[in-house]
């Protein structure tokens, strides 16, 4: 067993099966004596509703999973170089695509026994997004191991909010061409690249406190399954010296009963011996008489 394989068969889990069955294999991790396996099993988050979908989505249309990575290199693309008409063309098949995928992932979720709600696509659709906008959310998609919805990050625009902005004007086609416009265009360039950068700032900054309160989270979850199991085992042993007391409880009246019997048994031959000895004091005064 190695952190790979168990998360592997977590994230394929509905998320009602996930913390029992993470449950075991921290168990297992223990009881084989890798503290260190237990340990970071033991952090793996409860997918929610939405990621499972991803992750059934991702698990069961590779093909799928390949096309839309490639979209997605070819819009981030199409957006570092400012080509409007690719960038319109691409954005109407992301429409198309994520739309086409976020109904598949809900449709999978019902073909497993698991139907979803429209939010859910929705959210699926939001990770998708996410996917097609960043290189490293487009990797932990395609794994198949979210454990939540991922957020396309600020200044890239979904298909969904609109038809992309228009390429700038040819240089050849401006009065200045020859003079100020170029260095205009260039300048608007930079102050766009400036801001979604700054955008992009501000939005890992908002990740990593998400991240830092999801951390708090874990850890509240993994405290509450600590305390559950120290709960079940005072339970256990509660059971156990009851059954045990039981037991002693059983003996005790058996015992008794025994005793009981026995001196009701010691008293009846006490009567018995008297009773003989009375007969026999009895047989010899009369035999001394007849002398």
């Amino acid at each position: 067993m190695d952190l790979e394989s168990v998360t592997e068969e977590l994230y394929g889990l509905h998320p009602q099966d996930f913390t029992a069955a993470r449950g075991r294999h921290v168990a297992a991790a223990r009881t084989a004596g890798d503290r260190a396996l237990a340990k970071k099993v033991q952090t793996l988050r409860r997918p929610t509703l939405s990621a499972w979908a991803s992750n059934v989505l991702v698990r069961a249309r590779p093909d799928e999973v390949t096309s839309l990575l490639a979209l997605g290199e070819g819009l981030r693309q199409a957006h570092r170089d400012l080509e409007g008409g690719r960038l319109r063309e691409l954005s109407r098949q992301q429409h198309v695509v994520v739309s086409a995928l976020a109904r598949e992932a809900r449709k999978l979720a019902a073909e497993a026994g698991h139907p979803v709600s429209e939010e859910v696509q929705r959210e699926v659709a939001e990770t998708l997004h996410a996917a097609l906008a960043d290189p490293e959310a487009a990797q932990l998609w395609a794994a198949g191991h979210l454990p939540k919805p991922l957020a396309a990050p600020v200044g890239f625009t979904p298909a969904e909010g609109g038809a992309p902005p228009s390429p700038a004007p040819s240089v050849r086609d401006s009065p200045d061409a020859e003079g100020n416009g170029g260095a205009h265009k260039r300048e608007q360039k930079a102050e766009r690249q400036r801001k979604l950068a700054q955008a992009r700032k501000e939005a890992r900054a908002a990740q990593e406190q998400a991240d830092a309160r999801e951390g708090e989270l874990r850890q509240a979850e993994t405290d509450s399954e600590q305390a559950a199991a120290l709960l079940r085992e005072a339970e256990r042993q509660r059971a156990e010296l009851a059954r045990q007391l039981e037991t002693v409880e059983q003996r005790e009246e058996t015992a008794r009963i025994a005793a009981h019997q026995a001196q009701t048994q010691a008293e009846a031959a006490a009567r018995a011996a008297d009773h003989a000895r009375r007969r026999a004091g009895e047989a010899i005064a009369r035999a001394e008489r007849s002398v």
